[in-house]
């Protein structure tokens, strides 16, 4: 096992926790948690910029600068500047968008939130996803924290889930599940076409 894969499993939580506990006890979780949001938006909508962070050859200095350039543009909390600054002294910075999810997911916890995943072939538009949420809301009893997905392969339907709860009235699945059931009568005639012809079957009819 790395020592990457190592510290995934066993520190994204403690880093994160702690964050959270420092936000709270300054009273701005908030900020920091649409901070996050904004930093992860652009780690993943960049690259060249995702590949610098995870470069483990890359030297505090220059990492550091990054962290301050990124801080003045984003307007960053000055709490987050300096979580974000220890992770490069620690260089633990290459995770740092696994940390911020998760110190997300911990803030919404707190909040008695429970995710939902929606995944629809149809594009929906905003009042149309509030509308869903709305009847999850209902539906579990919980605060709704909705993540959306738009995924044409669908076809047609939606794929909806909440924990290890799934609603999957996807054209696609249905298809796949007449696909398995035809595969499996194929396979069916095949074996009994097989056994009928058998040497063995054959020896049984002549004694």
């Amino acid at each position: 096992m790395s020592k990457n894969k190592n510290f995934s499993d066993t520190s994204v939580g403690r880093y994160s926790l702690a964050l959270y506990e420092l936000s709270e006890e300054n009273k701005n979780t908030e900020e920091i948690e649409n901070n996050s949001l904004s930093l992860i938006k652009l780690i993943t909508g960049s690259k060249e910029l995702s590949d610098i962070i995870k470069d483990p050859t890359n030297k505090r200095e220059d990492l550091y600068i990054l962290v301050k350039k990124i801080s003045e543009i984003y307007n960053l909390n000055q709490l987050l500047i300096k979580f974000l600054n220890f992770l490069v002294l620690k260089r633990r910075l290459f995770f740092v968008e696994k940390i911020l999810y998760d110190f997300i997911e911990t803030c919404s916890k707190k909040r008695g939130e429970v995710t939902a995943t929606l995944t629809t072939a149809k594009e929906l538009k905003t009042d149309e996803i509030d509308k869903i949420k709305d009847d999850l809301t209902k539906y579990s009893s919980s605060k709704i924290k909705l993540k959306y997905k738009h995924e044409p392969n669908l076809i047609a339907g939606l794929i909806i889930q909440i924990g290890s709860t799934m609603i999957d009235t996807s054209i696609r699945t249905r298809l796949q599940k007449i696909q398995n059931k035809m595969i499996t009568i194929y396979s069916t005639i095949v074996y009994q076409k097989q056994w009928s012809n058998s040497p063995l079957k054959i020896s049984k009819k002549t004694h």
